[in-house]
């Protein structure tokens, strides 16, 4: 056995029964999936799973995580992206969502409804679905910009809903799906889409499978709380969750959010997407991670 592999495998079966891990006849380690989809993101485990991003995936599917979340995965070298969407293919693992429109993501966009930006819009979909091929993925976090101060909000609205569809045309015939992303306004000032009944909203008047909601527990639960209701209220247009706790945006556990209560929750009603890690690690170092890897178990429905 590597040396490497010989230490990581040692470490886990000495923590036991907290990460779910046992050992295999070929001397490696593996663990029980999840009964939700948690997505890790590079860097969270790199202590424990070293620089190399292959290493680092399969070192979350050694831990029982099925899925990857990335950003940044547009920024990265197409070799890259090939290379992450060859290992996620033989592990079995999923691709969570990148960022469909990083360059454009915090500035005035959508609101204003300029045909500038429509024409970037379309080509960052462009790109996405060229990208999306690599990693098979099926999800991309739009986040709408900011507010256009000098126009009425139902204005802007509308001008939004334009994009959105004549973006879900093309979408849709590469069965990707892009999920709107409310944020919070303490952390993103002066944000256009902030709230779930507004994201519900946009994307019933966009009608498309191709345009939905990413639920980002810990904005919401910063922004307006009511989690479990407005899953349910919501639950049509509901494609993607990401989680955090609060205050602090680490691991479950860490914070005020009852994530045992709100998964179950999810888990009842039949949720089978993925659920996004996107938040930091409460403690540092390889301990920190090996945290993280106990939250969720001690969180995961039963």
């Amino acid at each position: 056995m590597e040396r490497r592999t010989f230490l990581r495998a040692s470490a886990l079966v000495g923590a036991g029964t907290a990460f779910g891990v046992r050992a295999t006849a070929s001397g490696t380690t593996s663990a029980a999936p999840f009964a939700l989809d948690y997505a890790p993101h590079f860097g969270m485990f790199q202590r424990s799973a070293g620089a190399d991003l292959v290493d680092q995936l399969r070192w979350m599917h050694e831990q029982g995580f099925r899925s990857l979340e990335d950003n940044g995965l547009r920024g990265r070298p197409v070799a890259d992206q090939e290379r992450i969407g060859k290992e996620l293919a033989r592990l079995g693992m999923r691709m969570g969502v990148f960022v469909l429109n990083p360059e454009t993501a915090w500035t005035t966009t959508f609101a204003a409804g300029e045909p500038s930006f429509r024409e970037s819009f379309l080509k960052d979909c462009d790109a996405s679905i060229e990208v999306a091929k690599r990693v098979n993925a099926k999800w991309a976090t739009v986040v709408m910009g900011t507010v256009a101060p000098r126009l009425e909000f139902e204005y802007q609205t509308a001008r939004a809903v334009e994009i959105l569809r004549e973006a879900a045309t093309k979408l849709e015939k590469a069965g990707l799906v892009m999920v709107l992303e409310p944020l919070n306004r303490r952390d993103h000032p002066n944000l256009f889409l902030t709230r779930i009944p507004q994201a519900f909203q946009i994307c019933r008047a966009v009608d498309s499978a191709s345009c939905k909601i990413l639920f980002d527990i810990y904005h919401q639960q910063i922004t307006e709380g009511n989690l479990i209701p407005n899953f349910d209220a919501a639950w049509s247009e509901v494609a993607y969750v990401q989680v955090g706790d609060n205050p602090g945006r680490k691991e479950p556990t860490t914070g005020e959010i009852n994530y045992a209560n709100v998964f179950a929750h999810l888990k009842r009603k039949g949720f089978s997407g993925v659920v996004g890690m996107e938040h930091g690690n409460s403690k540092p170092g390889p301990e920190g991670e090996a945290a993280v890897v106990r939250a969720y178990r001690e969180v995961d429905p039963k």
